[in-house]
């Protein structure tokens, strides 16, 4: 047998190469990864010099060259970390252009850089001066490459102003796109001038590519038809065809053998766009039917072959496409799904935000109510111990010091002393020591009992002046703690109605619209608020000729029917500018109206009653009558009337509940004036969906309720408010039906028959035999009966509120549409 050679490696030698081995593949990976990461970090810079190769390589009409200096501005002023990079992209594609012109390309931007940086030095350097420098250095290169020139002609100053102009105008279409295409536009929408200026940009960088050419296929057709299938998905067929006619345009421009290209892709983005719903086949197949057609018009039958497989090639383009990308240009087109869906998650990241911040301050409110309660609490809770401690230190600082007797009383009767003093000190609060007749015990133990008694006087007064002013700090913490609570609690209250969201109400507005579009009326825009029953809210927009009032007598009806709840307008907000449309806010209607009426005489015939009155929609479905009495008459008692009626209604407007408004507006009255001032408050709120109505009657006169022949008393016993801090309040609350007549009075009406006569029956009586139902004609009637009963004297503020309670008859009726179906309502709310 033959031997063959073998070389033996030592263990540890192995070992080591194979550690070597790894680690080079370790570096290697490690520098791939790294390599990834830059190309991601430096993804717009790459992309915007690879543009810029081809914009600095683009021709049109042969010799004009406007692109460079118009895309190098715009890159200077957004991009400055990518301008230099830029420039020599633009110089180096100028230099592989069909006519190489490197060195005007160069001195354009070298005239363009050296006007940015003088305009720097005066700080005059903006945006909105580049198309202006463009045209100025492009003016002024060229000009210059004119002059030193063989020949001189107009029709070459003609070009020249030309290329100039197009840059000017240039400059301003990559104003507008550049931002759009790096994708740094703030805003998630496009408006129609911005995707215009995209298209241009995008057909301008396929200028670059002419000449280009792979198997016999052309780079910028390729390229073209794929920019239209993208845009034609992603847009429909506005958007397909509006990119057909500008790729088609601007290569016509750099080719003149390409002008029926603008056709063909015109026609060949609008079948495309119109088949965007069958997916990116069903594109493609558009496209390609379309360039087909009119190849086979315009071209020989290698025309229409090397255009067929130019559109194949563009359509497996399009398939290999990612769907992320298309959704991406879908979300900024105005009018797709994917927009409409956009601005959705939009408004509702932005309600979240808003209702979480509006939370986190009603926990804030909430924490500070709690904060001023406690510190309210913890001074209420001083031990009365300390207090005659503090007191009798006081005084006998004042009495004892100087003493002779101040050890032996101080140190050797100190327990029978400090007994004598605390006694002493609350027979001077309880008021039971007459200066003449003091004690027997406290007079053989003190040498200076009279003394002491006029000190301990004297500081019982300044003991009870800083216990007045404590309590009026304990009472404005307290009303503060509840002024805070309130105020969380409304804001809560937002909070929750700012996260309540239904499902998605498309659906319904699209059946809306086709009610609507049925009977021919032509609305521009319908928006869903909210259909919770009892709650609808919807807003429409249009553009009917003012006084047919199709709104009311139309539109409201026919919600009504498909909605099977009453629906009436809101509101109605005309345009501001012609052309604008009209807002219309339809809403539930209410099922009870409210009818009112009022009558008041001041005492001794004055111009100026004490009593206020106050009848509100409170918008939140309840109706609020509310009569106040200020103590007296005259200015003063109208001023605490209509201030405590002000801020009650401010306070139930804002959504507060109704006995927390009561305590802010006593303790309000309590704290504004150092006199003794109260005011009655009489108040029913009516509820307009159930007719329900809540009695709340603070120190005020019965009230009544006329239904029928029968007569009810409403009453309730409590003290007016601005007198105790803690008022104690009972809230009435009855069912009432329509025909209800509520009448409410202040106490210059209900005391009018005196006090030999039940003045309950007595009011019963004349209100049981009131001949009208009409609400002034009743409250008149009442006003005319007391003041007869006294022969024309008004002893005092007399008011009387009358309200009476009807159905409510919507002004038109509701009606059936043949083949109209009830609207299906959100089953879940959020």
């Amino acid at each position: 047998m033959k031997k063959q050679n073998v070389i033996m490696f030592p263990a540890g030698e192995q070992q080591m190469g194979w550690g070597r081995s790894i680690m080079d593949k370790g570096r290697g990976w490690l520098s791939s990864r790294r390599l990834v990461q830059l190309v991601l970090a430096k993804k717009w810079t790459i992309m915007l010099v690879g543009l810029g190769f081809l914009l600095g390589r683009a021709v049109i009409l042969e010799s004009l060259m406007p692109f460079a200096a118009a895309y190098f501005a715009v890159v200077y002023f957004l991009r400055k970390d990518a301008f230099a990079w830029t420039a020599v992209s633009l110089v180096a594609g100028s230099w592989f252009a069909v006519t190489p012109a490197p060195l005007w390309i160069g001195m354009e931007l070298a005239v363009l850089f050296l006007l940015f940086k003088g305009l720097e030095a005066y700080e005059k350097a903006e945006l909105g001066t580049a198309p202006l420098l463009v045209f100025i250095s492009t003016l002024l290169v060229q000009l210059f490459g004119l002059f030193i020139g063989d020949t001189m002609s107009w029709y070459g100053f003609m070009m020249v102003v030309v290329e100039a102009a197009l840059s000017f105008v240039l400059t301003l279409v990559f104003i507008q796109a550049i931002p759009v295409l790096t994708m740094s536009k703030k805003t998630a929408s496009l408006k129609n001038e911005e995707i215009i200026c995209l298209m241009i940009l995008l057909a301008s960088v396929m200028t670059g590519a002419v000449g280009w050419q792979i198997y016999g296929l052309s780079v910028e057709h390729i390229m073209s038809r794929f920019l239209l299938l993208l845009f034609a998905l992603a847009g429909g067929a506005p958007l397909g065809a509006c990119v057909g006619v500008v790729a088609g345009l601007i290569l016509s421009l750099a080719d003149f053998n390409s002008v029926v290209q603008m056709s063909l892709l015109a026609f060949a983005g609008l079948l495309a766009g119109l088949l965007r719903e069958g997916g990116k086949a069903a594109v493609a197949f558009g496209m390609l039917l379309g360039t087909s057609i009119l190849a086979v018009y315009v071209g020989s039958g290698s025309d229409v072959m090397t255009s067929t497989w130019e559109s194949v090639t563009a359509a497996v383009l399009l398939m290999l496409t990612p769907k992320i990308m298309i959704r991406t240009i879908a979300r900024y087109v105005p009018g797709t799904n994917e927009h409409a869906k956009s601005q959705h998650e939009y408004a509702k990241r932005v309600r979240d935000v808003t209702a979480d911040r509006v939370s986190q301050y009603s926990e804030v409110f909430r924490q500070l109510s709690k904060s001023f309660g406690q510190l309210n609490g913890t001074a209420a809770t001083v031990k009365r111990e300390e207090e005659i401690n503090t007191f009798m230190q006081s005084v006998s600082a004042r009495s004892c010091a100087d003493c002779h007797r101040n050890r032996a009383c101080w140190e050797g009767k100190y327990y029978q002393t400090y007994q004598m003093m605390k006694d002493m000190i609350s027979a001077v609060e309880e008021d039971r020591i007459p200066s003449h007749n003091m004690p027997r015990t406290w007079a053989s133990h003190c040498t200076k009992p009279a003394q002491v008694l006029g000190i301990i006087e004297q500081e019982h007064e300044l003991y009870k002046n800083d216990m007045h002013w404590k309590k009026q700090i304990f009472d404005s913490r307290q009303l503060v703690a509840d002024q805070l609570s309130g105020v969380s609690q409304v804001m809560e209250d937002l909070a929750r109605e700012i996260k309540r969201e239904g499902q998605t109400l498309h659906l319904q507005e699209e059946q809306i619209r086709e009610a609507l579009e049925g009977l021919g009326l032509s609305i521009q825009e319908i928006e869903v608020i909210n259909l919770e029953e009892g709650n609808v809210e919807i807003e429409l927009y249009h553009h009917f000729a003012r006084g047919y009032d199709e709104s009311r007598k139309i539109i409201a009806p026919l919600l009504s029917d498909i909605l099977g709840e009453h629906v009436a307008v809101k509101s109605e907000r005309p345009p501001e500018k012609n052309g604008e449309p009209t807002l219309v806010v339809f809403g539930s209607a209410k099922e009870f109206e409210v009818e009112t009426g009022i009558a008041g005489a001041a005492k001794g015939g004055d111009l100026l009653s004490g009593d206020s009155f106050s009848m509100l929609e409170l918008g939140n479905g309840k109706f609020a009558v509310a009569i106040s009495d200020g103590m007296g008459n005259g200015e003063r008692a109208r001023q605490e009337s209509s201030a405590a009626l002000s801020i009650l209604q401010q306070l139930l407007k804002s959504g507060m509940d109704e006995k927390l408004a009561i305590k802010s507006v006593n303790s309000i009255l309590l704290l504004r004036s150092p006199d003794e001032v109260f005011a009655t408050i009489d108040l029913a709120m009516i509820d307009l969906y159930t007719a329900k109505t809540t009695f709340m009657k603070i120190g005020s006169t019965p009230s009544f309720i006329k239904r029928g022949n029968e007569v009810i008393p409403v009453t309730a016993n409590n003290l007016p408010v601005g007198i105790l801090q803690d008022i104690d309040f009972d809230l009435i609350s009855m069912p009432l039906q329509p025909g209800d007549t509520i009448v409410m009075m202040s106490d210059g009406i209900y005391d009018a028959p005196g006090h030999a006569v039940n003045k309950e029956m007595w009011m019963k009586r004349i209100i049981q035999e009131l001949k009208t139902e009409n609400p002034q004609e009743m409250a008149d009637a009442l006003l005319e009966t007391v003041v007869r009963h006294h022969e024309g004297d008004i002893n005092d503020d007399m008011t009387v509120l009358v309200a009476r309670i009807d159905k409510h008859l919507p002004e038109w009726a509701s009606f059936r549409w043949p083949g109209l179906t009830r609207l299906e309502r959100p089953r879940t709310v959020s």
